[in-house]
């Protein structure tokens, strides 16, 4: 049996749609990569897979019949970007299709000690964007936040909004990976923003804020520091809870 590389559009469709044609074809994955990661080498045999919804959907069906919470974890590991996920997703897909009970805890086994582990890392960090999460009020009307987490957790963290935040309508958008979320007081949809240099990262120009914007942050900064007791300053603690990578973002830094 020849080992292949196969490759995909790096959307979870498409890996599960690699993962339909390795069961169909009954080949072993030498690796999954996302195409435009990938350079293929001088020798040995790359397919390229198209993104198959109808395939897909076929094997996300059987895997949520058979485990639909293990299912739930391993869109997570998709999520949390590591190096190894597309394997490790594969490797834990074949471990449920053949022995479904295994997926169960038997953490003995390293790639479902693996997954426990991502999901853990996954998890705090849908708690910090919970907690870290600082909109703006745009001129007409519209709350804007950006965010830049370690994972792309953006599907994992519309719901907390839309329910904290129905009466409002708000863009939650991640400039990592440059795409957001926008809730129109109706429904939540993902969005693509070319954002230009007034409509940065860190700060939004000035010109784009709602008059009343400015005043607020001073008022909440101001409020920061009035309950700051600064004999018992800790900063130590205060960087385990609150992460440097997340300050240029909150306000009250």
């Amino acid at each position: 049996m020849r080992e292949t590389v196969y490759t995909y559009d790096g959307t979870f469709e498409g890996l599960i749609s690699v993962i339909f044609e390795i069961y169909s074809t009954k080949q072993q994955p030498l690796e999954i990569k996302q195409q435009k990661n990938y350079t293929p080498p001088l020798f040995g045999e790359t397919f390229h897979v198209i993104s198959d919804s109808v395939r897909a959907n076929r094997v996300i069906k059987k895997m949520k019949a058979l485990d639909k919470r293990f299912f739930g974890q391993l869109f997570r590991v998709f999520l949390a970007e590591k190096e190894d996920r597309e394997m490790l997703i594969f490797r834990s897909i074949k471990l449920l299709l053949t022995k479904p009970a295994a997926v169960k805890g038997d953490y003995r086994n390293p790639n479902l000690l693996r997954v426990k582990q991502i999901n853990k890392e996954i998890s705090r960090e849908v708690h910090r964007m919970h907690a870290f999460v600082r909109f703006q009020r745009l001129a007409d009307d519209i709350w804007f936040a950006a965010i830049e987490p370690d994972f792309d957790v953006m599907p994992l963290i519309g719901n907390h909004f839309e329910k904290r935040y129905a009466d409002q309508k708000w863009v939650i958008y991640d400039v990592k990976r440059k795409y957001g979320l926008h809730y129109d007081l109706h429904q939540m949809e993902f969005i693509e923003l070319n954002l230009d240099n007034s409509l940065n990262a860190e700060k939004l120009s000035s010109d784009l804020l709602h008059v009343d914007e400015m005043e607020y942050q001073q008022l909440w900064k101001e409020y920061f520091d009035s309950v700051n007791i600064k004999v018992r300053k800790n900063m130590k603690l205060h960087i385990q809870q609150v992460p440097k990578r997340y300050w240029k973002y909150l306000f009250e830094k």
